[in-house]
């Protein structure tokens, strides 16, 4: 296809989602369904307008996800809330640190014994499939700022926390492998990707986001200044976590989500819950479905934008004093939000047209089921043991373990490290197995699950 072509179909595709995606929230589907639908039709097994393989596609398969997952990682960020005082952050953690683990040693055992896989393969593959997906997961994260709710709460903070703890087990499993060094004992592996790489990675992130935070809004209340192209802001701030996380050898998938979760912290230090909803309806628009008499507080919007009728009520909500912080975080997530559904796109479309290049006589169905429906819910229950989650909460997040983009970046990482073609084309199967059964099943479970858990709440299904 040329380019007139492409253009014409992906514009076809985004329009249609874009006007059905309402109706389609309603249905027990998932758009990522259709994506990997879309994905699959555009691949030789039916039209064969493009042709993704393993052997040609790995570098750019791993920088599409990596990007996709940058974006999400940072959106789940935002959305958290400050300081690891607060009590909703344990469960995340500990899904993060002691299910993750308790799944890679069961993945590993599995592969080890059933598919007489190497103990370095075995525990690579335990690392690929380890993290939930923060992209595919988000009908079941949070909805926006200052949700409480536990089950969301733990499932974003474990999406954008894993996706980072996940590399050291990763490079583990290279270097068992040969392909990274880790020490004759393990001792650089624990210092440098274990300890440092991780410590490094959250410090660097939430220092850039603390420090950009404050100095934007010191100068839009102070100054005046700096207002608007808040998505440069966030791109640049995703982009400067990443890249000096990298440069000093650290996670940047951790420094992006700590740079997320920081701006958040200051933005709520700065705040409050009357002011986040002035700032939340200032950065809605008409053509977003809201109306003034809809948008919340408007008559507090209306105060501001008359006090100055010179300035446009935006212009006048971000730098007042009171509301500048609170307009900061909606304008950013609102935007980042925006991205990180373009990005679902993208990549899910891509995971459909991958399914043509699997071996799938190398695909073991009853190792999928095992991943998804025993060594999840056993991870979670055990991770999660003693906690405050209640076991209806438990239950639901030992199902949603959605394996989706994540997993395919540490996939196309651990190929690109020179992996044999026996080794990545075994990985390869087992990994876009999982992931397109699990968008599958958790896309279909999932609108009627959490209805389910909203009116068990007392609260109405969104």
């Amino acid at each position: 296809m040329n380019l007139a072509s492409w253009s014409a179909f992906i514009g076809l595709l985004l329009l249609v989602m874009a006007l059905s995606d309402s109706v389609l929230s309603r249905l027990p589907l998932s758009t990522s369904m259709l994506y990997l639908l879309v994905g699959m039709a555009i691949s030789p097994l039916w039209l064969g307008w493009t042709a993704f393989s393993l052997e040609t596609h790995a570098e750019d398969l791993e920088r599409l996800a990596e990007v996709v997952v940058l974006l999400s990682l940072f959106t789940a960020g935002l959305k958290m809330s400050p300081g690891l005082a607060d009590g909703r952050w344990r469960p995340p953690l500990r899904l993060a640190v002691a299910s993750m683990l308790v799944t890679v040693i069961l993945v590993a055992v599995v592969a080890h014994t059933w598919f007489g896989l190497s103990i370095g393969a075995a525990v690579l593959l335990g690392g690929i499939l380890a993290p939930t997906d923060p992209v595919l997961a988000s009908a079941v994260q949070l909805h926006r700022p200052g949700d409480r709710d536990r089950l969301r709460f733990a499932l974003t903070g474990e999406g954008g926390l894993n996706d980072g703890t996940a590399f050291p087990v990763v490079f583990f499993g290279l270097g068992l492998l040969g392909f990274h060094r880790i020490g004759l004992y393990g001792e650089r592996w624990i210092a440098i990707d274990l300890v440092w790489a991780v410590t490094a990675g959250l410090a660097i992130g939430a220092g850039l986001g603390t420090l950009l935070g404050r100095l934007v809004l010191y100068l839009r209340r102070t100054h005046k200044e700096a207002v608007g192209l808040d998505n440069f802001l966030a791109l640049g701030l995703i982009g400067m976590a990443y890249g000096a996380a990298s440069l000093a050898h650290a996670y940047g998938f951790l420094a992006v989500f700590a740079a997320g979760v920081a701006l958040r912290r200051v933005e709520r230090s700065a705040t409050s819950a009357g002011e986040a909803e002035v700032a939340a309806a200032a950065t809605a628009t008409p053509a977003a479905g809201a109306t003034a008499a809809a948008m919340p507080d408007s008559a507090a919007v209306a105060e501001h934008v008359h006090a100055n009728p010179d300035v446009s009520h935006a212009e006048r909500v971000a730098t007042d004093p009171h509301l500048a912080p609170a307009y900061m975080t909606h304008a950013v997530l609102s935007f980042n939000e925006q991205l990180e559904r373009i990005g679902e796109v993208a990549v899910v479309v891509t995971i459909g047209a991958l399914v043509w290049a699997v071996d799938w006589q190398l695909v073991s169905w009853t190792f999928v089921v095992l991943m998804l429906a025993v060594i999840r819910p056993l991870a979670v229950a055990l991770g999660l043991w003693g906690s405050r989650t209640s076991r209806e909460q438990r239950l639901l997040i030992g199902w949603f373990g959605i394996r989706g983009v994540g997993s395919l970046y540490y996939l196309m990482f651990a190929v690109n490290q020179g992996l044999s073609s026996v080794l990545a084309a075994n990985l390869f199967a087992l990994t876009i197995a999982v992931i397109v059964v699990s968008i599958v099943v958790h896309g279909l479970s999932v609108t009627p699950l959490m209805r389910l858990y909203e009116r068990s709440k007392g609260r109405t299904p969104t």
